[in-house]
Parts: structure tokens; sequence; C-alpha cells
């Protein structure tokens, strides 16, 4: 999963332009100021998934929830699918609470996405291999059935094969020609 979580700090230095800020009120609303709407988590999740940045601030306080909300739509999408982090490791973090937590929590992400990200790159590589060897098959195919660039001289050994081109050569040129048309007769 592409998740990319940035910490941006609202005290003084503002916002990266072409951020998507979200006020999140006390009742638990979220609203898109960029977009002027009411949004929840899923839409929340869309923007991070568009590769777009997002920054969810409290609204009477204005202090920054982007971790936290990031972590709500990380653990609603787990809800849906039992994927995610393995069930003992969320036990040791829950008994950890203190700054060994977090940079374990950090180094297991990074290692986990590098690997992830590994994969993907052999996976692409090796698709790319894939199709390489199913199009060499087709072009040799297509060098043998005359598709070849016209400075390459074919071979005179296919007198059948050029027989027949020349044959549907001849019945497509019939088939543009038009149909003659045939005079009546006017009686006398």
């Amino acid at each position: 999963m592409y998740l990319f979580l940035v910490h941006c700090n609202m005290g003084g230095g503002g916002v990266k332009p072409g951020t998507i800020v979200i006020k999140k009120y006390g009742n638990r609303r979220l609203y898109d100021t960029a977009g002027s709407r009411y949004v929840n988590l899923d839409d929340i999740a869309g923007f991070v998934r568009q590769g777009k940045d997002v920054q969810v601030v409290d609204a009477k306080t204005g202090q920054d929830l982007t971790r936290v909300t990031l972590t709500q739509v990380i653990m609603e999408d787990a809800k849906e699918k039992p994927t995610g982090l393995p069930l003992e490791l969320l036990r040791q973090l829950v008994v950890a609470s203190d700054e060994v937590r977090q940079e374990f929590v950090m180094w297991y992400l990074k290692s986990a996405f590098d690997a992830y990200q590994k994969v993907q790159d052999a996976v692409q590589s090796r698709l790319g291999e894939v199709q390489s060897a199913i199009l060499s098959p087709m072009d040799m195919m297509k060098k043998f059935l005359g598709e070849a660039p016209p400075a390459q001289p074919r071979p005179q050994a296919e007198p059948e094969l050029d027989g027949l081109r020349k044959r549907v050569a001849e019945l497509e040129a019939r088939l543009q020609k038009p149909a003659p048309r045939k005079r009546s007769r006017k009686k006398r």
C-alpha cells in the first residue's frame, strides 16, 4: 500500500501549496476547506491514494491531527480486510508505550515498504522480459509471412505463397471496382 505519512507543522510555518487542509470539528466531522464540503475517512484515503498532500487540523486549536487521522484510515481499512500488521506485533506495541515503540514501528514500516517496493520492481522487470519473449516469435512470424520491410528481398522458394498473395490482391481489386450497370432496352 502506498501511504506517505507526512507531518506538517501548523505553528507559524503555514501549509505547503497544493495541500488539502481538512478541519476536524468537535463533533468528529471533517471539512475540506479546498472543496468547501464535508468529507469522510474514505474521501481522505482517496486524496492520499491520488498522491495529494493532506493535512488535518483541529478546527478550534489548529493542532495537527494528520497522523491520527491517517491511522484511522488504516484502521478502517483493516476492518474490511483481515490484513495489516500481525496480531502479535500489535500486542507488543500496546505493551511498549514509549519512544522505542515509535522508532520500532517506523523501522518496521519502512522495512516492509522497502521489501514491497523490491518485489514490485522485480515483478515489473519480469513482465517486461515475458512481453519481450512473447513479441519475439510474433516478429519472426510477421517476417516469415512477408510483412518485413520492403528493403529485405523475400526468398524465391515460396511460389505457392506468392501465387496466393497475387490471387488475394486480384480479388481485392475486383471488390473495389464499381459494379457495371445494366442498360435497359427500350421497346419500340
